[in-house]
């Protein structure tokens, strides 16, 4: 547990970091109520230390002006780097508390030049972190134009090459930054498609600021929208198949990124995707233990068939034992008409 002068101290960092802070912002990010915050603020008062309080419905605490200290000498792609592992640590939850991430965050940006720190903070407000490995990184500048111009609401023209290697020119409103398995991804309205759509920032060749604004939808999930676009995007054979089971339980068994879900009933719901494999998508299909009938393509009737081959083939290998088991009425299959 946190020991209330550490709390005292992270108060005095986030002070130093911030022209002025609100008080419930300063409860969310200490994990305390106001009446806390209020008793931190006067000890750091009681210690000489020139803390300001406004008073109002929108008031806010604040140091006096001048109590700083000078600025550390960060280059940008030094700053991501520290800034972006204190934000992981805190939002995947690898600090025993707030204060711990809360508090070297903020005397990190107390230090910084003013220009590097307000861009590092559009970043952070922007960001999505949705664990993995990297894979391809983009530049230490694409990741921080992308977040100050989400976090500003500014439109900005992109070059971007797709999955087949086309290239395009194209203007997007950047909603949010998502950080998934391994990959920084954009997601925003895109103006030559005409709706939401996700990019990959290893893939974005070049990009520029334009003087548009724009206003993010409310509510809008960063992350549901990658997942969805992640899902979207076309491969070999596109699938569509009916399962019959309730909207709720399909969202448990099926990942988003893997598929879209459209409900057609109280207990009947359609499964979109597309794969390279057929028989990968038979295998994840049967394995989803409910009734279900394949609209399309045809060719995966054939893969199922030949997921029920070995199967069989493997049941009756073991017919002697009594280590293997399977009920194929688990796995009811209707091909479509």
């Amino acid at each position: 547990m946190y020991h209330p002068t550490t709390r005292v101290l992270t108060v005095l960092e986030l002070l130093q970091s911030r022209a002025r802070i609100s008080g419930p912002e300063l409860a969310r990010r200490l994990e305390v109520d106001a009446r806390t915050v209020r008793r931190y603020v006067a000890m750091l008062q009681e210690l000489g230390i020139p803390v300001e309080a406004g008073r109002g419905r929108y008031g806010a605490y604040r140091l006096r002006p001048g109590y700083k200290l000078p600025p550390l000498l960060f280059n940008d792609e030094e700053a991501l780097a520290v800034v972006l592992s204190l934000v992981a640590a805190r939002r995947l939850h690898l600090t025993l508390a707030a204060p711990a991430a809360e508090g070297a965050l903020a005397k990190i940006e107390r230090v910084l030049p003013e220009a590097l720190r307000e861009r590092l903070r559009a970043l952070e407000d922007s960001l999505v972190l949705a664990g993995g490995v990297p894979a391809v990184a983009p530049e230490s500048a694409l990741v921080l134009a992308r977040g100050e111009a989400a976090q500003r609401r500014r439109r900005v023209w992109l070059r971007y090459r797709s999955f087949t290697g086309e290239d395009s020119a194209r203007e997007v409103d950047p909603y949010g930054l998502v950080y998934r398995a391994g990959r920084w991804y954009l997601a925003g309205h895109c103006h030559l498609r005409g709706g939401v759509r996700t990019f990959r920032l290893d893939r974005v060749l070049a990009v520029e600021p334009r003087e548009a604004t724009f206003e993010r939808p409310e509510g809008f999930d960063a992350l549901a929208a990658v997942e969805r676009g992640i899902a979207s995007v076309p491969q070999t054979w596109l699938v569509e198949v009916e399962l019959g089971m309730t909207l709720e339980r399909a969202r448990r068994r099926v990942p988003p990124a893997l598929a879209t879900l459209e409900p057609l009933g109280e207990e009947r719901v359609l499964l979109r995707c597309s794969d390279e494999d057929l028989d990968r998508t038979a295998h994840f299909v049967a394995g989803l233990g409910c009734p279900f009938t394949v609209r399309q393509p045809p060719e995966l009737h054939a893969a199922l068939r030949r997921l029920a081959e070995r199967i069989t083939a493997a049941v009756e290998d073991g017919a002697g034992s009594q280590t293997t088991e399977y009920n194929r009425s688990r796995i009811p299959y209707t091909p479509a008409s």
